[in-house]
């Protein structure tokens, strides 16, 4: 009786919504573009309508998707309470790409509904979203590191010399206030490959793994510019015009415009005219900067590092990576709160498998998915971000949706 009722009650809601025959080929696999004079329709799906979807849905796509649409094969994503419009729309979407020869997107998703009539996708769209959905998954979700926690505390180490937050107070010592961390990862990985020769930094970094440089370079960025507090001799003035010559590579201000270059506003004096000398005599490895600072001599040196010294530094052009749920906020916007998409041709991410949303994230970024607007927020994700976020919505609560009819005022 209550599969009686439930079928009874898919009478009173429109718990489908197809879309114009006649669709040309659709740009994504995973959140389909409507065509310019496409338009969404309201179909009634009946009690037989959804028999004959499940029928169709059991015979065909089962042994991927599982017996009740909630898959139990790795990358293969729940169809259980998915929007219909957007499963409808998906399955279109493989059937134009059968006659594309030079597509190679799923093989076998492509095989299974190549043939298959309109009728028959809509049926079998009606019945994946007439099912409850996925529960939220229960294990699995990864650790999430703040990076810049995490480069705090891995620079804890380096503060002795170069200042808690990278203001460095010990002549010689690099101030690490306002660098890109591009130049300070490539920085540190010249101590370990012993491009530029410095035995005591080789050692602190030489136990730093990739993950944590970067960690590193990120907190020192983000922290509030400061110039070394250190002593500087020279003429400020002789400086000044000496400094034209470098203000190609690092900036009229010391503020470089390449994220590869080194800032040079606010540096230690001491450092700087030891940065100099190792290009001198080849313990910093650099062709350009090697016949640069063969040509100045020591008097031209303090007075560049003067200058440079007094110079204000200014915070590196980078942000703070977002949190997952900050990410999933922007997600939301088109995917619905905790990913329960409320758009019949977006599909819900909640309680989806983690797995497969990785996935598809992924080929989002490498262009295997083709959606402006998707490829757009995907380019900025760090794997971890892509973890974070697939983790995020694999562990909300899946809701129904029906479309119902609202009179017009």
């Amino acid at each position: 009786m209550a599969t009686e009722r439930k079928s009874r009650s898919l009478f009173l809601f429109l718990v489908i919504v197809g879309a114009a025959l006649g669709l040309c080929r659709l740009e994504s696999l995973a959140q389909t573009k409507m065509n310019p004079g496409d338009e969404l329709r309201a179909l009634f799906a009946t009690p037989e309508d959804i028999a004959q979807g499940k029928e169709l849905a059991q015979n065909s796509c089962a042994t991927c998707h599982g017996a009740d649409g909630v898959s139990v094969t790795a990358g293969v994503p729940n169809l259980a309470g998915q929007r219909p419009a957007y499963l409808y729309l998906e399955m279109k979407a493989y059937q134009s790409l059968f006659w594309d020869s030079d597509n190679r997107a799923d093989a076998q998703m492509i095989e299974t509904v190549k043939f298959l009539s309109d009728d028959a996708l809509l049926k079998a769209a009606a019945y994946y979203a007439s099912l409850d959905p996925a529960p939220p998954a229960e294990t699995g979700a990864p650790t999430i590191v703040d990076p810049v926690q995490a480069g705090k505390t891995a620079a804890a180490t380096c503060a002795a010399c170069h200042g808690a937050t990278g203001v460095t107070r010990m002549p010689g010592s690099a101030n690490l206030i306002g660098e890109d961390p591009q130049y300070l990862v490539a920085a540190m990985k010249d101590y370990t490959t012993g491009r530029r020769k410095n035995d005591t930094m080789k050692a602190m970094l030489a136990a730093l793994g990739d993950a944590d440089m970067n960690d590193i370079a990120l907190f020192y960025a983000l922290q509030e510019p400061g110039r070394a507090q250190t002593p500087a001799e020279g003429d400020v003035e002789a400086g000044k015009a000496a400094a034209a010559a470098c203000a190609g590579c690092h900036g009229d201000q010391g503020v470089s415009g390449n994220p590869a270059t080194p800032n040079l506003a606010g540096q230690d004096a001491t450092y700087f005219a030891g940065a100099l000398a190792g290009y001198k005599n080849a313990t910093r490895n650099n062709e350009a900067m090697a016949a640069t600072a063969a040509a100045l001599d020591e008097a031209a040196v303090k007075n560049l590092a003067a200058y440079y010294a007094g110079l204000e530094p200014r915070r590196a052009n980078v942000s703070k990576p977002l949190s997952p749920d900050e990410w999933a906020k922007k997600c939301d916007r088109c995917h619905g709160l905790n990913g329960n998409s409320t758009q019949p041709n977006v599909p819900a991410l909640a309680a989806q498998r983690m797995d497969y949303l990785e996935a598809i994230l992924r080929d989002y970024q490498s262009g295997a998915r083709r959606n402006s607007e998707m490829a757009a927020m995907a380019d900025g994700l760090s794997g971890d971000d892509i973890k974070a976020i697939a983790a995020h919505y694999s562990h909300e609560k899946g809701r129904a949706v029906v479309f119902v009819t609202v009179p017009a005022k």
